[in-house]
């Protein structure tokens, strides 16, 4: 691609608003997310920023009171059109949550399943491939080469994290959300996921909610502000943190609320 055309979106949200009921917790938000950048969504708890995050692999379709409106597309494909497989959906846009939560399976078990059920492996040599590779990239292989029948859960809690990142990536997709990934781990471990995203980044989309500004500031190249259900503001990341366009914006990082 030369450099004069601009690069397609890899997901763009119109308009979107959720609702709980009769709430509202996320009101007409219009958003692109970028291939090759570290998107982070920021805001005071209860803003709407993960309950916008999980619209975009349909996370709230397992709510019954929730309901969506507006367009979001996955490289201009609509992805609430009824034609539009779930399941293949979630695996193009992979989620790793707030609590580590991997299968009670052994460590091999818990990558190869996805690729098994997707049948993304011909064979046992493709599938140990698949694990191997995915487990590298999440930076696990060393620590766990030689233990892949021990149990995922009897990990660590980085090391859990870490292994639901590699779970998420086993079966190719081509955005990964993730949902506070490190407000559950400890400083040595958080670092170990911010150096992850930092090596994953422009291999997927990545989109990550978190509470922590400095880690938005430390990993993301683009940063949308979240307030009360809206959008209060989206921007390059350097520009949001130095010089916000909103009086809110700036509010929020010089620490007045949150």
């Amino acid at each position: 691609m030369n450099d004069t055309t601009s690069p397609q979106h890899k997901m763009s949200a119109r308009d979107v608003s959720v609702f709980y009921g009769q709430k509202q917790a996320v009101k007409n938000v219009s958003i692109d997310i970028d291939m090759d950048k570290v998107t982070a969504f920021i805001g005071p708890s209860g803003c709407g920023k993960s309950t916008f995050l999980r619209t975009l692999n349909r996370m709230n379709d397992t709510i019954s009171s929730a309901r969506v409106e507006g367009e979001i597309t996955l490289d201009g494909e609509d992805i609430y059109s009824p034609d539009m497989d779930v399941v293949q959906l979630r695996a193009r846009v992979g989620m790793v949550f707030q609590k580590p939560n991997p299968f009670p399976k052994s460590i091999y078990e818990n990558v190869a399943y996805g690729p098994r059920i997707h049948g993304l492996a011909g064979s046992k040599s493709d599938l140990d491939g698949i694990v191997e590779r995915s487990l590298k990239r999440a930076g696990l292989w060393d620590e766990v080469k030689d233990r892949l029948s021990d149990s995922g859960t009897a990990l660590s809690g980085g090391q859990q994290q870490r292994l639901c990142i590699a779970r998420a990536i086993a079966v190719d997709p081509e955005v990964i959300l993730m949902d506070e990934p490190a407000s559950a781990l400890d400083p040595i471990a958080t670092a170990k996921i911010e150096e992850l995203i930092h090596e994953l980044r422009g291999r997927y989309a990545i989109v990550i909610v978190t509470h922590n500004m400095q880690q938005a500031a430390r990993v993301s190249q683009r940063t949308a502000f979240f307030h009360l259900g809206n959008l209060v503001e989206y921007g390059d990341t350097d520009n949001i943190f130095t010089a916000p366009r909103e009086e809110r914006t700036k509010d929020y990082i010089t620490g007045r609320y949150g």
